[in-house]
């Protein structure tokens, strides 16, 4: 299967759910490029970014049990890099 660059974009609003996020990144690890976290403290926010380089249904599948988390939404953006 042809593997993809992508961005994907989340934003945490329960701190609560910030220890199940990092395990679900540590299970995709093999996929993430790099990892770059903003805390918002002015508005109670955390916002993350994952570079990753996975199968499209990877990347779809990380986005998707991301964005099921209580208070996180989660969003990816494909290259168009093949």
């Amino acid at each position: 299967m042809d593997s993809r660059v992508a961005l994907i974009s989340i934003i945490v609003e329960q701190a609560d759910s910030v220890e199940a996020l990092n395990r679900i990144l540590h299970e995709y690890g093999a996929y993430i490029i790099g990892r770059m976290g903003l805390p918002y403290q002015k508005r109670g926010i955390s916002i993350i970014s994952i570079a990753v380089d996975a199968p499209a249904d990877i990347i779809s599948a990380l986005s998707g049990k991301l964005g099921r988390l209580p208070g996180v939404s989660s969003k990816a953006l494909y290259s168009k890099v093949n």
